[in-house]
C-alpha cells in the first residue's frame, strides 16, 4: 500500500502489549463523546460515531461504558467538553508528524506537545506546514489467517482502493465515506475485521537508514502517543523492519 507508515503497525501491535488497558479505554471513551456531541447519538446516522464505537469496543470497552460515553456527548449526562486539536511538526531525520489530540485545555496541550518534541530533537511546525503530506484514509486491518485473494475481491466491492499485508495483517484502505461499507462488506461474508479506523497516512514516505536516528523517531512517536489527550500520531518515516521489530522504546 503506497505511503502507508509502519509506525501504525508497530504502534497496534504494541498497545495491547505496553499500554495500561484503562488508558486505552480512556481515549476511546473521549473519541465516542466527541463523535456523539459533534453528530449526534444515533449510530445509523452518525458515521463518525459508528467507527468510534467500533474502534472502544474492538479495544474491548464495556458496552455499558461506551453508552454513556454517548449520552455524555449528546448531554444527556454531565461531562468534560474536549476539543479536537491538530499539531504538526518535525522530528529527526526532518521526518514530518501529525498528531491528533482531544483535549479540555488547548494551552496546556499545545505547552506539553511543544515539550515533547523539543526534548526529542523534533520541533513544532505551524499549521499546514506538515499536513499537506498527509492524506484521510479509512483503515481496515482483517487477520493473514483469511484468504488474501477472498478479503481483496469482498474489500473491493465494499468500495476499497487498495490492500496489502504489514507482516502481522491485511491492510485494507479506503476514502473515508467508504470505510463503513468495507467493513459491512467484510462482516456480511463472516470476516471480522481486527480494527476499523480513520487515519492520517503519508503520500509519500523519507527513509530513515541510520538505526540511531530511527529508533530517535520512533521515541518520540511513543511519547506522543502515550499522552493522555492524543487520540493519533501519524509519521512519514520509512523505518526498517529490523529496527522496527528491535525498538523497545
Amino acid at each position: 500500500m503506497s505511503g502507508h507508515s509502519k509506525w501504525a503497525t508497530t504502534k497496534y501491535r504494541k498497545g495491547a502489549q505496553d499500554k495500561a488497558r484503562a488508558k486505552i479505554f480512556a481515549k476511546c471513551i473521549r473519541l465516542v463523546e466527541v463523535a456523539a456531541r459533534e453528530g449526534g447519538g444515533d449510530l445509523d446516522a452518525n458515521a463518525t460515531l459508528r467507527t468510534a464505537y467500533q474502534k472502544a469496543r474492538a479495544a474491548s470497552v464495556p458496552l455499558d461504558t461506551i453508552e454513556k460515553a454517548i449520552k455524555r456527548g449528546t448531554g444527556e449526562l454531565e461531562g468534560v467538553r474536549y476539543e479536537a486539536i491538530n499539531y504538526e511538526g518535525y522530528g529527526p531525520g526532518g521526518v514530518a508528524i501529525m498528531v491528533e489530540t482531544l483535549s479540555d485545555n488547548r494551552n496546556r496541550t499545545g505547552a506539553e506537545m511543544r515539550n515533547l518534541f523539543n526534548r526529542s530533537g523534533g520541533n513544532m511546525a505551524e499549521p499546514g506546514a506538515v499536513g499537506w503530506q498527509f492524506e484521510r484514509k479509512g483503515i481496515v486491518t482483517v487477520g493473514l489467517d483469511n484468504e488474501e485473494d477472498k478479503v481483496m475481491e469482498i474489500a473491493m466491492e465494499g468500495g476499497a482502493e487498495d490492500m496489502s499485508s504489514n507482516g502481522s495483517a491485511w491492510v485494507v484502505t479506503s476514502a473515508p465515506g467508504d470505510l463503513d461499507s468495507v467493513r459491512q462488506a467484510l462482516d456480511d461474508a463472516g470476516i471480522t475485521p481486527e480494527s476499523v479506523d480513520l487515519s492520517l497516512e503519508p503520500t509519500t514516505l523519507v527513509p530513515v537508514p541510520d538505526e540511531g536516528e530511527a529508533k530517535k523517531v520512533l521515541r518520540l512517536l511513543e511519547a506522543i502517543d502515550d499522552h493522555d489527550d492524543v487520540q493519533a500520531v501519524h509519521s512519514n518515516a520509512d523505518i526498517s523492519d529490523e529496527v522496527l521489530a528491535t525498538f523497545e522504546g
